[in-house]
C-alpha cells in the first residue's frame, strides 16, 4: 500500500522495498514527457521516504520492460547546437541523488532510452526472454548517452555489436549474463519477481547508512579515479558505519553462516 499515485507508473511498498512498474504497456512501456517527469519525481521523493530502503523496478506485462522514447513524442529543442533537451536523462536514480539501491527486474525487451534507466541501477535480474538491443543508428541517430552508460556495465565489444548493429541482432538474457550486464536470469516473470523481490528484501533488512554508504562507495569507483574514490572511501566510512557495539550485536546474531545461498 501508498499513498503515492502516478498515471503512467504502478507502485507499491512493501516491508521496506518499493516496487516500481513502468506501466505504459500499449506503448512497449515507451515513455513519454509524463513518464520521465513522474519517475524523476518519484525518485526524488523517495530520498525523503525513510521507510523504504530498496527499490525495484521493472515493467507491465511480459513483452518490454522499456523501449525507450515515445517515437510519438514531440521534444521541442533550443536553437543552440550546443543545448539539447533530453527526457531521458530524468530516469536515472543517481541523476536525482537517489543512492538508496535499485534493482532492474527486466522481464521482455529493453532499448534505446531503457538504458538511461538501466545504466543507473545496481544490478540487472533478467527473464530468460529478455532481449537487449539499440535502434539508434538503423533509424539514422547517434547512440551517444546511452553508450556512455553501458560503456561502464558491459566490455567495448559487446557495446559495439549492439550499438552498430541497431534493429538486426538482439543481445539475448544468457548472453548479457555471459559478458556480465545482467547478474542473474530467471525463467520467466513470475521468477523474475520472486528474485528481485528476494534480492530486494535481503538489502532492505540491512542497516540503511551501511547499504547507501555502499551505494555510495561503489559509484565512486566506477566514476572517479582510484586516489580520489579512495580519498572518499574514509568519509563514507565514518557517516555510514553504525556503533561497534551494534555491529558487534549483528555478527553474533548472524555467526552461525547458515541462511545463504549460492548463485
Amino acid at each position: 500500500m501508498s499513498d503515492l499515485a502516478f498515471s503512467t507508473l504502478l507502485y507499491e511498498e512493501r516491508d521496506g522495498v518499493a516496487f516500481v512498474t513502468l506501466n505504459r504497456p500499449e506503448r512497449h512501456n515507451a515513455f513519454d514527457l509524463t513518464m520521465a517527469d513522474e519517475i524523476h519525481s518519484l525518485w526524488k521523493t523517495l530520498r525523503h521516504r525513510d521507510a523504504v530502503r530498496c527499490v525495484v523496478v521493472t515493467g507491465s506485462g511480459d513483452k518490454a520492460f522499456c523501449t525507450g522514447i515515445d517515437r510519438d513524442v514531440q521534444v521541442p529543442q533550443p536553437s543552440s547546437p550546443f543545448m539539447v533537451d533530453d527526457p531521458g536523462v530524468a530516469l536515472g536514480p543517481k541523476t536525482a541523488d537517489l543512492w538508496k539501491p535499485v534493482i532492474a527486474a527486466v522481464n521482455g525487451m529493453a532499448c534505446g532510452g531503457a538504458f538511461y534507466l538501466l545504466g543507473e541501477c545496481e544490478f540487472v535480474i533478467a527473464a530468460d526472454h529478455a532481449t537487449f538491443f539499440d535502434p539508434h543508428v538503423s533509424y539514422g541517430m547517434v547512440l551517444a548517452y546511452e553508450a556512455v552508460h553501458l560503456a561502464q556495465r558491459m566490455p567495448h565489444g559487446e557495446l559495439a555489436r549492439l550499438a552498430l548493429l541497431g534493429t538486426a541482432e538482439r543481445m539475448t538474457a544468457r548472453r548479457a549474463h555471459e559478458i556480465g550486464f545482467v547478474s542473474e536470469v530467471v525463467p520467466d516473470n513470475e521468477a523474475l519477481a520472486d528474485a528481485a523481490a528476494w534480492a530486494a528484501a535481503t538489502i532492505a533488512s540491512s542497516e540503511p547508512g551501511a547499504v547507501e554508504g555502499t551505494v555510495r562507495a561503489l559509484w565512486a569507483a566506477r566514476e572517479m579515479a582510484k586516489g580520489q574514490a579512495l580519498g572518499l572511501a574514509p568519509h563514507l566510512v565514518q557517516l555510514g558505519n553504525i556503533s561497534a557495539e551494534r555491529q558487534a550485536e549483528l555478527f553474533r546474531g548472524r555467526a552461525k553462516g547458515d541462511g545463504w545461498r549460492a548463485r
